[in-house]
């Protein structure tokens, strides 16, 4: 027979096996009519179909129905011709009876189709795989029966029904082709659990809203404008106290609903505009439970455009047996009928997820809390390899790649283990995960082992020949790493269902290739691979920093950087953060300054934007505007306590006690060391006219070393003149004093005063790093036999010294011990 049967291929594992289910169950009916076909009982095989009706849950129904037609159809093949006509006229009873409640059905009509096509009712089965072709194109198997069809007509046909039943059948199946149709108005409700997500919400309502029926969100707690927000694009806002579960919270949400269908998404997640549309087609097929959602998650610090496709489950039925579980990670795929062949589906509706970029989760400290919730989960319920692969991923996230390695090789074993390695969905990013958190703990060895293993299971996985092209670069292998990117770009990008990084095979290599470059120093090769980047990928927003310093040292103007930036699909402030440490790098200070201001323009509670354009403000001498960019950021914020000190460093001297004290105040608040509020009180009663304290602590020496090598930097120095008795009566060793001032001296060109100290230090006796010190100076002076002198001195105290040998390898004159 060549007629393809989709839906006859079931699932080994009997949904009828779990807990509460039916005593009644597919296993059980195919059982019987195992033993009913064989000895010609179709008539008790039909009567089971009835009993299929008596399982407890609709899908467990056309779950046993499938079976059942599955056992029928496998039966033809092992009796005579009459007996396989009878069991083929049961079979398209059954599954017209079933079409005729529900049209619907893509599969149960192309599995009609197939009965009547056996029954040489070939107008009817036609008719019937024309209707299934019609609500699922997908279907694959409808296209290639209707070729089979064609055939058939086309080389003969009998002349009068193989059995009496045929005509009525053929009558029936014409009028449930016609009657199959998608649904419409059925309604879609989006449900959202948040809290304090007044910067992601208005962006992610506003791109769903259009797509749905009903907004129901539940807030746990929020103590920003995320409840008006919420309210502002019409969603009924539930207040649910959070209890630590993210299943419970939204199970509240699924429950407040009303729609036929439900899409939940995270207010860090955004529905891509033009596929709103896709998403409304999707509630027509009703012969669907759920849909899985092309999800794009945006990864690592802020500025790296790095990203990862999947595979994610968002979209199914209201019914209330569809709920979640699990604290953290929470899941519902286990609720929904996968064992059914069709009922669940992929789409190309795509959402786009900026919840692991770095910034986002710096903000929000999700590593610390997703990592509490797991350890509470793990000790409510026995540990799964899913559970330590979220435990692991959460454990990296937060910077602790030691346990991460730790928790991802226990769930590498436990599928290992049980033989699950190959078939796991979540397998190749386990592999993805640990290779990278081995590279982080230097581990490079296991990392190639691992990557290995995994192409030997996943041979198209290009992320792992990316992995050991990274390997091979960290190592120092550059050939092999060149070959390696080279490989990738042949390879492309691996298929989604691995929820394999985006760019993998085109523009992770190049940009990596470009960065290798940048190392050797060619410019121009870098930027014509980030060139290419630019122009074809120009939503990869990662490549405008590796891009803007390809550009600079290819001898391209600052301000023209940043209108070749421009190119890009948009600068957010993520980006312009990045482009500006860049520029600010080079020594483009009032451009770099610029994309900060553009950047804050766009996030102005991006402390971490606000907190460098007030450093940059002070290394160009802009003493009030960095002290009110500083000030700006709260006391209770992250990067507090470094405002807090560049707020000071513009205030102190420069403004009254009315705004130095309070700043003072910040600062303890902020957590700002004491030994370091010690340095600048001590300074602020410089500025008002008092003496340097006595005995400044050794803690505080490194910030009072700072702050003098600002003033320095500004040319200020009247300031610097009047802080320098701070260090000097500190308790920092006289000698550490010394060449701490004879090296910011000499970075600063003061080469007279860094003699001068360099010598003090040397004083009474000589040692090797002052002899190292004095001979930087005569170098710079060009007077380059005193500085070979100088290093021989230093070289007959010191023989291994390696920054004595470095001076002396720069020298024309020989210097030896």
């Amino acid at each position: 027979m060549a007629l393809r049967l989709t839906g006859t291929t079931l699932q080994s594992s009997s949904p009828a096996s779990t807990p509460g289910a039916s005593a009644l169950s597919s296993e059980a009916l195919v059982a019987q009519a195992r033993a009913m076909l064989p000895r010609g009982d179709v008539d008790g095989f039909a009567g089971l179909f009835g009993q299929a009706d008596t399982l407890a849950e609709p899908q467990r129904q056309f779950h046993a129905r499938l079976a059942l037609i599955d056992a029928g159809v496998r039966a033809t093949r092992e009796v005579s011709e009459a007996q396989a006509t009878r069991i083929f006229v049961a079979i398209a009873d059954a599954t017209l009876t079933m079409l005729e409640r529900e049209p619907a059905e893509p599969l149960m009509l192309n599995l009609a189709g197939v009965a009547c096509y056996e029954l040489w009712s070939l107008d009817a089965a036609q008719a019937l795989f024309k209707a299934a072709r019609g609500l699922d194109p997908a279907l694959r198997d409808a296209e290639r029966n209707l070729v089979e069809v064609a055939r058939r007509k086309r080389g003969g046909r009998h002349t009068k029904p193989l059995h009496a039943a045929v005509p009525a059948l053929a009558r029936r199946a014409q009028s449930v082709a016609q009657r199959a149709r998608p649904a419409t108005g059925l309604t879609i409700s989006l449900c959202m659990i948040v809290r304090d997500e007044e910067e992601m919400l208005p962006r992610c309502l506003a791109a769903a809203a259009p797509a749905v029926d009903e907004i129901v969100i539940v807030d746990t707690g929020s103590k920003d404008a995320t409840i008006e927000i919420a309210r502002s694009f019409g969603a009924r806002v539930i207040e649910h106290e959070w209890t630590g579960s993210f299943s419970e919270a939204r199970n509240v949400s699924l429950q407040a609903a009303t729609g036929d269908w439900l899409i939940y998404l995270d207010a860090d997640e955004i529905l891509a505009v033009e596929d709103a549309p896709r998403l409304r087609e999707l509630t027509g097929q009703t012969w669907r439970e759920a849909f899985y959602l092309v999800e794009t998650s945006y990864t690592g610090e802020v500025g790296d455009g790095t990203a990862v496709a999947n595979n994610a489950l968002r979209v199914f039925r209201n019914r209330a047996e569809y709920r979640f579980k699990d604290r953290l990670h929470e899941q519902i795929a286990h609720t929904l009928p996968t064992y059914v062949p069709g009922r669940v589906a992929q789409t190309a509706v795509r959402v786009t997820h900026y919840g692991y970029l770095g910034s986002v989760r710096e903000a929000k400290e999700k590593s610390q809390r997703n990592v509490e919730l797991l350890r509470r989960q793990a000790a409510e319920s026995t540990p799964t390899p899913f559970l330590h692969f979220n435990l692991g991923s959460e454990y990296a996230a937060a910077g602790d790649v030691a346990a991460a390695v730790e928790e991802l090789q226990r769930a590498k074993a436990m599928l290992a283990g049980d033989g699950s390695l190959l078939t796991c969905e979540y397998a190749p990013a386990l592999f993805g995960r640990l290779v990278l958190v081995q590279r982080m703990c230097g581990r490079l060895d296991d990392a190639r082992r691992t990557a290995t293993e995994a192409l030997e299971l996943f041979p198209d996985l290009t992320d792992m020949v990316l992995a050991q092209a990274r390997v091979a670069q960290a190592l120092g292998q550059l050939d092999e790493a060149v070959s390696l990117y080279d490989r990738c770009l042949e390879m492309g990008d691996a298929p989604a269902r691995y929820g394999a990084m985006v760019g993998g095979g085109t523009f992770l290599p190049r940009l990596a290739r470009a960065e290798l470059e940048l190392e050797r120093g060619d410019a121009g090769a870098a930027r014509t691979a980030l060139e290419w980047c630019v122009e074809h990928h120009p939503d990869f927003l990662a490549v405008a920093g590796p891009y803007a310093t390809a550009l600079l040292r290819d001898g391209v103007a600052p301000d023209a950087v940043v209108v070749e930036l421009a190119r890009l699909d948009s600068l957010p402030a993520m980006v312009r953060i990045a482009v500006a440490g860049v520029l600010r790098q080079a020594g483009a200070a009032s451009t770099a300054a610029e994309q900060f201001r553009l950047a804050l323009e766009a996030a102005p509670k991006n402390t971490r934007a606000r907190v460098a354009l007030a450093e940059l403000e002070l290394t160009r001498g802009e003493w009030a505007a960095a002290a009110e960019q500083a000030h700006l950021v709260p006391a209770d914020d992250a990067h507090a306590a470094l405002a807090c000190r560049l707020e000071l460093c513009g205030l102190i001297g420069r403004a009254g006690p009315d705004r130095v004290a309070p700043a003072l105040g910040r600062a303890q608040q902020a957590g700002v060391p004491a030994a370091e509020r010690q340095v600048f009180e001590a300074w602020a009663a410089i500025a008002a006219g008092g003496e340097a304290p006595e005995g400044l602590p050794v803690a505080g020496a490194p910030l009072l070393g700072v702050l003098l090598e600002m003033l320095l930097r500004g040319a200020d120095g009247a300031r610097f003149v009047a802080l320098l008795p701070a260090l000097q009566r500190s308790q920092l060793p006289r000698r550490d004093q010394q060449e701490l001032l004879a090296e910011m001296y000499l970075a600063h060109g003061l080469l007279a005063q860094a003699a001068q100290e360099w010598m003090a230090a040397c004083s009474p006796a000589p040692d090797a790093r002052g002899l190292i010190g004095l001979a930087r100076v005569a170098e710079r002076h060009g007077m380059l036999e005193d500085a070979a002198n100088f290093i021989a001195g230093a070289l007959e105290l010191d023989p291994q010294s390696a920054a004595a040998r470095a001076v002396a390898g720069r020298l024309p004159v020989p210097a030896s011990a």
